[in-house]
This record gives C-alpha cells, structure tokens and sequence, in this order.
C-alpha cells in the first residue's frame, strides 16, 4: 500500500530520537521527548484550499521541522508515518 497524500498534505516520517544525552546519559523510553525532525516520504499537489491558492514547498526527502503535537499518525507496511498540513511543518533542516 502506498500513500498520496490530497491537496496541502504531506506524508513524513520521524527521526528516530538520540536515546543518550551530550554527557552520555542513557534515557529511558518515557524520558525521551517526542522528535520533532522528520524526512518527508510524500507530498501533496497543493492547489485550492479554503478558497486560497497554497504552493507546496517541501519535497520528497527534505528533513523538516515539525510543531510537537501536529498530524495524525498512520500504520502502513509495518512503518509508522505522520500525515500533517505544509502549515504544521516550521522550517526546513538542512
């Protein structure tokens, strides 16, 4: 199964989180904070939506920076994606 994600959406994926801090602290699965760096898997065509014109800006295989809690979460072939709108993705890692 594959996704295509519809008009402002964008399919990605979350970097795994470091499990040691800087001074080589193991953390444990409840301490670790939720990653917010993600490489893009597909996106939308853009297009009208709510009456505005909307150009994607992001492609397949840019590292992006996401808002914490945005998207929803999605099993496919055993992998785990975030479906989220191009307005929750705050800046483009590179």
């Amino acid at each position: 199964m594959k996704l295509r994600p519809l008009a402002d959406r964008v399919v990605i994926k979350m970097v795994e989180a470091e499990e040691t801090t800087k001074s080589g602290i193991i953390l444990t699965g409840t301490a670790k904070e939720k990653p917010q760096i993600a490489e893009v898997i597909a996106v939308g065509p853009g297009g009208l939506v709510d009456g505005k014109e909307v150009v994607m800006c992001v492609n397949i295989g840019d590292k992006v920076l996401t808002s914490k809690y945005a998207g929803t979460e999605v099993k496919c072939d055993g992998e785990e994606y975030l479906v989220v709108k191009q307005s929750d993705i705050l800046a483009v890692v590179e």
